[in-house]
């Protein structure tokens, strides 16, 4: 199975960056659905997979090409997994990563279990009606810390603390990141599963 180029079914600046970086080693193209006139599929599911599945079909369906969907999120322990598939709106709308991330430090106010991790799901279809998409998944484990720390990454990562580094996902060098995120993680899962399928 040869890939050359792929629809990313997302907008997401620093999701496109992350991916990109992951498959520019192998010779494969990523493109972001809205530099193709692409909008934002619905997202309606209660779990990360069938999220993903909607996106990648979604984008598949609109430009024709092979697309690749995450869908990814925070799942804090004391909370009961939330925010979770709402991670991206978990303040509401507009979505803001500011907004998300005062609502998680107010909701964890007086809550001694810091734990959390990230968790992505990474679907690839190879068309809209692909029956068997390629499906990837990975977790980052780590701890919220109520002061925001580092500049880097995006989303909830001035929050997420990574003890065995004693620092947050925001401070990591971005080459650094891109080893140890969930992302990273499925992706690996995912490119491992594109090796076996393009060995004779």
């Amino acid at each position: 199975m040869k890939l050359e180029k792929l629809v990313l079914a997302s907008n997401n600046p620093g999701k496109l960056r992350e991916l990109d970086a992951m498959l520019a080693p192998l010779g494969i193209e990523v493109v972001n659905q809205g530099a193709l006139g692409v909008g934002e599929a619905e997202e309606p599911w209660p779990t990360f997979v069938e999220n993903a599945l909607a996106k990648a079909r979604h984008a598949s369906r609109e430009t024709g090409l092979p697309a690749l969907a995450d869908d990814s999120g925070l799942c804090v322990d004391a909370l009961g997994g939330r925010p979770g598939v709402l991670s991206a709106r978990y303040a509401g709308e507009p979505r803001s990563d500011l907004a998300n991330n005062a609502r998680l430090i107010a909701d964890l106010h007086g809550v001694a279990d810091r734990r959390a991790h990230f968790y992505s799901v990474i679907v690839l279809v190879r068309s809209a009606d692909d029956p068997q998409p390629l499906i990837a998944d990975g977790e980052w484990h780590g701890e919220i810390v109520a002061d925001a720390r580092g500049d880097g990454g995006f989303g909830y990562d001035p929050h997420f603390w990574v003890p065995s580094l004693d620092q947050t996902a925001a401070e990591l060098p971005a080459e650094l990141k891109n080893t140890l995120s969930h992302r990273a993680a499925a992706m690996r899962h995912l490119l491992d599963r594109l090796r076996l399928l393009a060995t004779p």
